[in-house]
């Protein structure tokens, strides 16, 4: 069950800020290490045996053929089906307002300067399989690379037993417009996105969550020349809430994150004496309830529910903590999420629940944890694209910024760089 603590003072905070500790850290690291290597000096064939030994298929080809995708989509139920377009539809609309035209800047007459949005060429896209395939995370991933126009678009995803794919990845593939599957899960999925493979193309950026190996293999990738969306380790949720909170909901908010895996970590602050056993006492009942209720109640004992004396005490030790998600089950939501400095996302009121946010209200659900979110945004548009600056100097202009240019540049004694101005202006003069 969670650890309650009441009123603790501000030097005790930082202990129970911690998270859980990740174990066998170096072993993990150095397993990744050998099977980057192994799929380095023997491609496909690394993947198939790791296929056999833990994902327990044998594969003969790793991509997945237009024919298995159409078998796929004929078995996922049309509620279903109609429930993954309204979220790509949320997704989508949400997502396309976040791309921006070029906004030309004439910085000294004759000076222009702009900034050009262009799509990573080429990204993969890692989506875990296991007990529970996040198809939802294919969307999260899927349509902001979509709306970029990123030309090459790779999905890597751990087979089934039998050897085949999820069919609702693969349904969610087609709705986006993805045919190339790749059947590969774990660290090996990401060394042969990084350094490709006969089967698998290398890419440029690497995107997806999933277990302590695959977050090793995503930082062994940055390591090797590839980009990564953020830092990433298990979910979390902290949950602010005053007396007007319904104990039922904050306890079903905290579940829905403590049932990610045994090392996800929710918080409860609250200001509320009354509340704080209220809810306590329904995440025991509502646990009882789960079907994985083994995982929740192994992260719950990594969990703490904190009595606080004010709202801004609240908000002061949220900061700090930087949640991957924030919920404020609180009266005054929208008057206190002004003060929010450090959140993956932002969940506002009573009748918003973070579950929304990691399915279909429309915003992403790839966010920063384990405290990066004081650094790191969530995936956006911005994260499929690269914005490059371009420039474009007149006559005019060059005599404008030229001896800017040759002043700052003998000071720092960089005469080639001053020289590089001095010549064009010269040039310019014995044209007139």
């Amino acid at each position: 069950m969670m650890q309650v603590y009441q009123y603790p003072s501000p030097a005790e905070w930082a202990a129970l800020q911690q998270r859980p500790a990740a174990a066998e850290a170096q072993q993990v690291e150095e397993r990744v290490r050998q099977i980057f290597d192994d799929v380095r000096r023997r491609g496909d064939e690394a993947l198939r045996h790791y296929a056999q030994e833990l994902d327990g298929a044998q594969l003969t080809e790793l991509r997945v053929t237009p024919e298995e995708v159409t078998a796929a989509v004929a078995l996922v139920p049309a509620a279903l089906q109609t429930a993954i377009r309204q979220a790509h539809a949320n997704l989508w609309k949400f997502h396309l307002t976040q791309r921006e035209e070029p906004v030309r800047v004439e910085t000294m007459p004759g000076v222009m300067c702009w900034r050009k949005s262009v799509p990573v060429q080429r990204v993969g896209l890692y989506i875990p399989g296991g007990t529970a395939p996040l198809f939802s995370t294919l969307l999260m991933l899927g349509v902001p690379a979509r709306l970029a126009g990123c030309p090459e678009v790779v999905l890597c995803t751990p087979p089934q037993k039998d050897g085949s794919v999820n069919p609702v990845i693969l349904f969610t593939a087609q709705l986006l417009g993805i045919s190339t599957i790749i059947k590969a899960g774990g660290a090996q999925a990401v060394a042969a996105l990084a350094g490709g493979t006969d089967s698998v193309p290398a890419v440029d950026k690497i995107f997806g969550p999933g277990n302590r190996y695959v977050t090793a293999a995503k930082q062994l990738a940055v390591q090797r020349g590839v980009a990564i969306d953020l830092p990433a380790g298990p979910s979390e949720v902290l949950v602010i809430a005053d007396k007007t909170a319904t104990p039922a909901f904050v306890a079903a908010d905290l579940l829905s994150q403590a049932e990610h895996g045994p090392d996800s970590q929710v918080v409860l602050l609250t200001d509320s004496v009354e509340l704080l056993p209220q809810v306590t006492a329904e995440v025991e009942r509502q646990l009882a309830e789960l079907p994985r209720r083994e995982v929740a109640a192994l992260a719950l004992r990594e969990s703490r529910a904190v009595l606080l004396r004010t709202p801004e005490e609240m908000l002061f030790f949220s900061n700090q903590y930087a949640p991957e998600h924030l919920i404020l089950a609180v009266r005054n939501a929208e008057e206190l999420s002004e003060g929010v400095t450090s959140a993956g996302s932002v969940f506002l009121g009573h009748l918003t629940p973070e579950a929304a946010g990691d399915y279909a209200s429309g915003t992403n659900h790839t966010l920063p944890t384990n405290g990066y979110a004081r650094n790191y945004s969530g995936v956006s548009l911005d994260s499929f694209l690269k914005k490059i600056t371009f420039q474009r100097i007149t006559a005019e202009g060059l005599q404008n910024v030229g001896p800017v240019v040759e002043t700052m540049a003998e000071a720092e004694g960089l005469r080639a760089h001053a020289r590089a101005v001095t010549l064009r202006l010269e040039s310019l003069l014995g044209d007139a």
